[in-house]
């Protein structure tokens, strides 16, 4: 099985099959990390993105990482939060679980995500560590193929609290 670390840093720095952008809807960049991920891969990555016609929240799409350590960047739009009343908790799992179905699909064996929707979406951090967390180990459970899936985490409190959600789940098993 798969194994999850949890790391501060930036994700256009890591080296990896897939990074995962949190990216919005139309795939075009945006800011934090989305703007980011697109700044660092350079003008073919938004080119590509263009042919790709946007994404729906919760889904998933692939392109190669040009100009970045990763072959592939996997964009996924997560849900803005709306105070928990419009499926946001299932969209971001979607989030998760999509992106892992694409870098399984591609052959990636290390995948890096970000802190999916906890940024300008404002989606509550814990909770949005507890779902990805157990996202993650839910899939790793079943994958031939991913070997290792970093979080990568902007600040010193955001990977606190990833940690603290993965310690917490791995006490419940």
């Amino acid at each position: 099985m798969g194994t999850i670390t949890i790391i501060k840093g930036d994700i256009t720095l890591i080296t990896a099959d897939a990074i995962v952008n949190a990216a919005n809807t139309t795939l075009l960049g945006g800011g934090g990390v989305d703007g980011a991920i697109h700044r660092a891969a350079g003008r073919e990555l938004l080119e590509e993105c263009r042919k790709l016609n946007g994404c729906e929240t919760g889904e998933a799409k692939i392109t190669q990482g040009y100009n970045l350590p990763a072959r592939f960047v996997i964009h996924t739009p997560g849900p803005i939060w709306k105070g928990g009343t419009c499926n946001e908790e299932q969209l971001l799992k979607n989030c998760y679980y999509n992106s892992l179905c694409l870098a399984e699909q591609y052959g990636c064996e290390t995948v890096a995500f970000p802190s999916i929707s906890t940024g300008v979406y404002h989606f509550p951090l814990e909770k949005a560590a507890s779902i990805a967390l157990r996202t993650i180990q839910n899939y790793l459970k079943t994958s031939h193929t991913i070997k290792e899936v970093l979080m990568v985490c902007f600040s010193d409190q955001v990977r606190e609290i990833y940690s603290e959600a993965l310690l917490k789940q791995s006490m419940e098993k």
